[in-house]
């Protein structure tokens, strides 16, 4: 089966910014997208998020601004098993990660490596994530604030049309069967 991940309303909460194609500017509110399980899901709506032990960009809590990305994850669940949870987040003070190897790539947080940032930010296209679409990673859950979730919708193909002769189904009748009708009753 397939689904979609259309979301049903587009009303911004009041000094929040949608997705774009540019960095996530310092200081910014942002709608961002969080992939997870139904049970994950309920797990974070009860109680928040919580930093990862781990990750590309070290802990945190990774979202991306593109619901796309989002609703692929948890990566090895099955689609109807996955919930993305639609947030607003404090980015703070952002730093960009772009490369593999970047020095600050886990340490973007820690203020022993330098200035410490609150959220770091992988750019679409860099080839740092296999997807090529963005991610973030948000050092402080309390920045990050729920709006709702996200479930797939299950797309259900068209019906297909059924033909017809004089208001019979061909199926029904068969090839025999119509050339029998349209001689007895002269339909061509």
């Amino acid at each position: 089966m397939q689904y979609q991940w259309a979301e049903d309303d587009f009303d911004e909460p009041y000094g929040a910014v949608r997705l774009g194609a540019s960095e996530p500017r310092s200081g910014n509110r942002y709608v961002m997208y969080h992939g997870t399980t139904r049970q994950n899901a309920e797990a974070i709506r009860l109680t928040g998020f919580r930093q990862s032990a781990g990750g590309m960009l070290g802990r945190g809590v990774y979202l991306s601004r593109d619901l796309e990305k989002a609703s692929r994850y948890p990566i090895d669940h099955l689609e109807s098993d996955r919930v993305v949870i639609k947030v607003v987040v404090n980015v703070g003070k952002v730093i960009v990660i772009n490369r593999q190897g970047h020095p600050r790539q886990k340490t973007w947080h820690d203020s022993r490596y330098g200035e410490v940032f609150d959220t770091a930010w992988v750019p679409p296209g860099c080839g740092m994530v296999k997807s090529g679409l963005e991610e973030n990673c948000v050092w402080d859950p309390s920045q990050i604030q729920i709006i709702k979730t996200i479930k797939p919708r299950p797309v259900h193909p068209p019906r297909p049309v059924q033909p017809e002769y004089d208001g019979w189904p061909l199926a029904f009748l068969g090839t025999a069967a119509l050339l029998v009708v349209s001689l007895i009753f002269g339909r061509n």
